[in-house]
C-alpha cells in the first residue's frame, strides 16, 4: 500500500472492539495495522480461491486419514476373526471339575494381557508394523515386488 493514507471512522460492537484491542496488545501491532490487513484479505479477489486451495488440501488429507483408519480397522477386524475361528477349532470344551482352576489362571492371564497391551500401546510396536515388515520379508524372501 502507498504511503497516503485516508482517515476512515467506524464503530465496531464493543465485543469486537475489546477483541481488535487485545489482538492488537498481543501482537504488539496497531489497531488500524490489523484493521488494514483483515480489509486487505477480506477485499482480495484471490481470498476465496486460496481458502478454497487450503480447504481442499486439508479435506484430501483427512480423507488419506480416514483410509488409513479404514485399512487398520478392517486388519484389526480379521485378526481377531481369525484368532476366535483358529481358538474355537483347536480348544475343546473343559470339563467341569476343571473350570475353577482354568477360570482362576484365565484371570491371571488376562491381567499380563492387558499390561502387555497397555506397555504396547504406549511404546510399540505396532501389529501393523510388524504385520507390514513380515509382508516385505515375504516378498523379499520370494523375490516379489511388494
Amino acid at each position: 500500500m502507498s504511503g497516503l493514507r485516508v482517515k476512515q471512522t467506524f464503530r465496531l460492537p464493543p465485543d469486537l472492539a475489546r477483541d481488535l484491542a487485545q489482538h492488537a496488545r498481543s501482537r504488539k501491532v496497531s489497531q488500524a495495522a490489523i484493521v488494514e490487513a483483515a480489509l486487505a484479505s477480506f477485499l482480495s479477489p484471490d481470498g476465496a480461491d486460496r481458502l478454497e486451495a487450503a480447504i481442499s488440501r486439508r479435506l484430501d488429507r483427512i480423507g488419506r486419514q480416514l483410509d488409513r483408519m479404514e485399512w487398520n480397522v478392517g486388519l484389526a477386524n480379521e485378526t481377531v476373526a481369525l484368532f476366535v475361528r483358529f481358538w474355537l477349532t483347536s480348544n475343546p470344551p473343559m470339563p467341569e471339575d476343571a473350570r475353577a482352576a482354568a477360570q482362576a489362571m484365565g484371570k491371571e492371564r488376562w491381567e499380563r494381557f492387558v499390561e502387555a497391551l497397555s506397555r504396547r500401546m504406549e511404546a510399540g510396536p505396532r501389529l501393523l508394523d510388524e504385520v507390514s515388515q513380515d509382508v516385505d520379508r515375504s516378498h523379499q524372501d520370494r523375490g516379489d515386488r511388494p
